[in-house]
């Protein structure tokens, strides 16, 4: 009986930890793996070297003529895009809750298996929550080259570069939501996903 019970205090503290760190995570639909290496995309790049903390890119999609481009802005205010091959296509990438999401290395955080990279949904999260609506929300963040992403609605400052975290939120206010972000480099592959 002893050992029944040693077993449910350990299986209760794994969950409360694995809970804990799931929580984390966005639960919102993400999906996102890009070979850079294909493409060479510098805006992209400037993002995904891991000595040049700070710097963080967007990454959006549109249609044109009927063609998918990946799109790219940098908090340097580098711009660029580029075609979709037949594969990224069919692989119908789901960037976050509205077609965005910023990736790049944190000056702060930079401790873990990914080294401070980061993923972040482009929405800001405290107007989705206030506004009850995940299903088209269009609060979109504006990156600083700072660091800092600011949600043109409400005000809210987020530092990109130490988790996310609001800068000037009131009581209840939560960070930009995270996904799981990993990179082999700056012309390597990035995918960022749901946990």
């Amino acid at each position: 009986m002893r050992i029944f019970g040693c077993l449910l205090l350990a299986f209760s503290c794994w969950l409360f930890t694995s809970c804990k760190a799931d929580d984390e995570y966005s639960t919102h639909p993400c999906r996102f793996s890009y070979n850079n290496m294909i493409h060479n995309d510098a805006t992209l790049a400037s993002a995904l070297d891991a000595n040049s903390r700070g710097i963080f890119c967007l990454i959006s999609e549109r249609t044109r003529a009927g063609v998918r481009y990946l799109v790219f802005e940098s908090s340097t205010g580098m711009t660029s895009e580029q075609i979709e091959t037949a594969e990224e296509v069919e692989a119908k990438f789901i960037l976050g809750l509205n077609n965005g999401i910023i990736v790049g290395f944190q000056t702060l955080n930079t401790e873990g298996p990914n080294g401070g990279f980061v993923g972040y949904d482009v929405q800001c999260p405290n107007c989705v929550r206030r506004e009850n609506n995940t299903v088209n929300p269009n609060y979109r963040v504006t990156m600083e080259s700072s660091g800092i992403a600011i949600c043109g609605k409400c005000g809210k400052k987020y530092d990109m570069n130490n988790g996310g975290i609001v800068q000037n939120g009131e009581e209840g206010d939560s960070g930009l939501d995270k996904y799981v972000a990993s990179t082999t480099g700056p012309f390597g592959v990035v995918s960022v996903f749901r946990r």
